[in-house]
């Protein structure tokens, strides 16, 4: 089972107008949104409603990408509060994953899939790229949101570095916590503020928030943002995810 933990504090709430017209039903099509009314970030997934869910989750799939604006930014409102220390943590392991120098070996991030050059990088490696700063809002799919300050490197950079193929659709992101795992669309994968994150709110990424790295972007529901990263795969088909298995909706867009 999920952990979600929520240590005296109520994530604050924030109203995107994107995300209101798509909860607003975009009329025949207002059943497709019952992944995000019925889904939560700590819960087992709608498992009595997954065929209608499938159904709903293609055609947002399909109008999202149609409303999707690469460029596009997210900007937190000027007098939002960062969550920090507070901002709530989530895992699928029985514990907060930490990887295991001593019974691993050194962690490394692996650029693999339809690339012309796999790459496997550090942390030190991943840090040493350019680095890109921001102050970005979280979505969860039960409805709150935070803000946080997301430091690290676009996803679109490694993408350059690694030699994206033609052939690439989508994009895997795999983790050591219990594998977890979900893909994306490639658009948004290589949105500008996608990022391969390895620190928040000025400081090196703690374990609880998906050290030593993990995948942010405002444009996914926050149960896309897969954490404790090991590989990073491009695909030429989508290949689902732990909660997108489980009846979530696999596009979650904000």
């Amino acid at each position: 089972m999920s952990r979600l933990w929520l240590p005296g504090h109520a994530a604050e709430r924030i109203g995107i107008d994107r995300r209101a017209f798509l909860r607003a039903g975009l009329g025949a099509g207002g059943g497709a949104l019952a992944a995000l009314a019925l889904a939560g970030c700590n819960s087992e997934g709608p498992k009595r409603a997954r065929g209608i869910l499938a159904a709903a989750g293609r055609w947002n799939a399909k109008v999202e990408r149609a409303l999707f604006r690469h460029r596009a930014m997210n900007v937190a409102p000027a007098g939002a509060t960062l969550a920090g220390a507070k901002f709530p943590s989530y895992f699928i392991a029985d514990e907060v994953p930490v990887w295991d120098e001593a019974a691993r070996g050194t962690w490394r991030l692996e650029i693999a899939g339809l690339v012309q050059r796999p790459v496997r990088l550090t942390l030190g490696e991943l840090m040493n790229l350019p680095r890109t700063e921001l102050r970005l809002e979280h979505f969860c799919v039960d409805g709150w949101s935070a803000v946080s300050v997301r430091a690290g490197v676009q996803l679109a950079e490694l993408a350059r570095r690694a030699g994206l193929l033609p052939e690439a659709r989508y994009v895997d992101f795999q983790s050591f916590d219990d594998d977890y795992h979900e893909s994306w669309d490639l658009e948004s994968a290589l949105h500008p503020q996608t990022l391969i994150v390895y620190g928040q709110d000025g400081r090196p990424l703690e374990p609880a928030f998906g050290a030593p790295a993990r995948v942010y972007s405002p444009v996914k529901l926050g149960y896309k943002n897969t954490k404790y990263l090991t590989r990073i795969v491009f695909l030429p088909e989508k290949n689902g995810g732990y909660w997108s298995d489980q009846g979530y909706e696999w596009y979650a867009g904000v």
